[in-house]
């Protein structure tokens, strides 16, 4: 038994070299006609990377020539079925703009943030990427507004922006965690006049109060009551904002703190 799969594993071996081999002079080749022939067969059998760079290859040979078009869409396709979204998102912007009117310009503004979509990482990371994916599908949505696609750019978008909500939530908190109160309040301050709508508002809120509130009574004593008055000020907003908060009795506290160093410094 373990003669056989020895001899079976040689041959495929044998078999696997013969067909690099063969792919590999077929690259290599002049024969253009022939790499085209078989880049779609390579795609159409499912052999994504095989397909990819004979595309690759055939690119600039087919340049300004009749199946230029279809090359371009082929690579393109071909490197996101290889989840190369990367390479992918690159290729569906560039053909975008060598073909602008291509009846594949929708599904290709479409793939160009799709790709982006799929690159994001995660929320602590970097977001340029992700940034790039809303505004590309905020831009497909507004040239598009009817198409089919529209409910699933919807649930992209939303997660997107859900991911950014998260990443200048936890910067915010971060300078709140090493007691940085300015930067925190600041941050905080930048986080809820971005995103009205996100769902730690409220957290947002009191811990924008808190920080303004260790801010200003570890203020210099000629800066403290204008830095008090504006803690003053974050609590109305907060109170009238939440009413009824889990929070509301820490919040008055503060409040109270702030109404009683006010009246120590003007005594």
């Amino acid at each position: 038994m373990n003669k056989v799969k020895t001899i079976l594993g040689i041959v495929s071996v044998c078999l696997l070299t013969v067909s690099c081999n063969g792919f590999n002079k077929l690259l290599n080749s002049n024969d253009y006609d022939a790499k085209y022939a078989a880049a779609l067969k390579y795609y159409n059998e499912n052999s994504y990377s095989r397909a990819a760079q004979l595309f690759e290859n055939l690119t600039l040979y087919y340049r300004g020539k009749e199946n230029a078009e279809n090359i371009a869409w082929y690579y393109a396709m071909s490197l996101l079925k290889e989840k190369d979204y990367y390479t992918a998102g690159y290729q569906f912007k560039r053909f975008a703009k060598q073909f602008p009117y291509s009846d594949r310009m929708e599904e290709a503004c479409y793939y160009s943030a799709y790709c982006k979509y799929m690159d994001s990482p995660e929320y602590n990371l970097d977001q340029s990427q992700t940034q790039e994916a809303i505004d590309e599908f905020e831009a497909y949505a507004e040239r598009w507004p009817h198409s089919t696609r529209i409910p699933e750019v919807n649930n992209c978008l939303d997660e997107l922006r859900n991911k950014l909500i998260r990443k200048y939530y936890e910067i915010a908190y971060g300078y709140y965690f090493i007691e940085e109160y300015h930067a925190a309040y600041e941050s905080f301050k930048q986080f809820l006049n971005d995103y009205p709508e996100a769902s730690m508002r409220e957290d947002a809120m009191y811990y924008m109060l808190e920080s303004s509130y260790r801010y200003a009574i570890n203020s210099r004593e000629d800066k403290m009551y204008e830095r008090l008055q504006q803690v003053v000020n974050d609590f109305d907003k907060f109170s009238s904002s939440f009413g009824d908060s889990k929070r509301l009795s820490e919040a008055q506290n503060i409040y109270t703190k702030t109404r009683e160093a006010m009246a120590k410094i003007k005594n």
